[in-house]
């Protein structure tokens, strides 16, 4: 057993018994008490571990998940890992629907980080703050979102990844991003993030899993590659260009239609 001392929401210090993997924090004194019970589970990842607070984590407005690296200034939407990111040790940590995965060096130790991490869950949750901001209030699109100028192979990639890979990858506290489909090789491009993002299994999970299912269902995939997160940023910059020209070309030609009529 361990204990340990967090600063109570009101202002009183309370000491908490931690047991296995579970931590249980009393919120509230002359109110009607609310209690706020944390899981972890082990993933495939060593170096990565999967916290459940047992209440949604990531609004729907931001997508799937959201996957935050030390070095990139994009953890500062959230400021929940931006207290995360200031504890030793903590290099990724992943938001999902329900869940938070967090990443460790190869130096630190679970047994000296979960109790530090509890503790910020807790003020995060018991203050009901942010956990992540987004800015203008408009909602993320997926990865997955399937556009009009999508073709029917690329529809399908984006359906299956949604609705039958991504499921089984969160369940071990990872995800898994669509980046882009080469029409001429076959080859899928994708993200993999949380728990995935430098497990040892990674690359068996990609071929046993991801690309047998993909050329299960669609024979033009020939094969599934896995990209870091500076080239799936500058692939979906592209994509998003290309969609910014054609958007503006359909309007040039829509105004132009009018004014002949």
């Amino acid at each position: 057993k361990m204990a340990i001392r967090m600063r109570h929401f009101m202002g009183m210090a309370k000491t908490f018994p931690l047991q296995g993997g579970s931590f249980v924090r009393t919120m509230g004194t002359t109110m009607p008490s609310r209690s706020l019970f944390i899981q972890t589970e082990k993933t495939p990842n060593p170096s990565s571990m999967k916290f459940l607070p047992g209440r949604e984590v990531l609004p729907p407005l931001h997508g799937s998940g959201i996957f935050f690296q030390k070095g990139d200034r994009e953890y500062q939407r959230s400021p929940l890992v931006s207290r995360l990111f200031k504890l030793e040790g903590i290099n990724n940590c992943f938001l999902g629907p329900d869940f938070i995965t967090i990443g460790k060096d190869a130096t630190s130790d679970w047994l000296a980080l979960k109790p530090e991490v509890f503790v910020l869950l807790m003020d995060a949750f018991g203050e009901e703050d942010f956990i992540v901001m987004n800015e203008g209030g408009e909602a993320t699109v997926s990865d997955t979102t399937i556009y009009e100028d999508d073709d029917e192979i690329v529809a399908m990639i984006k359906e299956l990844l949604e609705t039958r890979i991504r499921p089984a990858v969160q369940e071990d506290g990872g995800d898994i991003f669509y980046v882009g489909f080469d029409i001429g090789t076959g080859v899928v491009k994708v993200q993999l993030a949380g728990s995935c993002s430098g497990c040892p299994s990674s690359s068996v999970t990609l071929k046993n899993g991801v690309e047998n299912m993909l050329q299960h269902y669609i024979p033009e995939v020939t094969e599934v590659e896995e990209v870091d997160e500076d080239m799936a940023k500058a692939e979906r910059e592209q994509l998003a260009f290309q969609q910014k020209i054609k958007q503006d070309k359909d309007q040039l030609l829509s105004f132009e239609s009018a004014k002949t009529e």
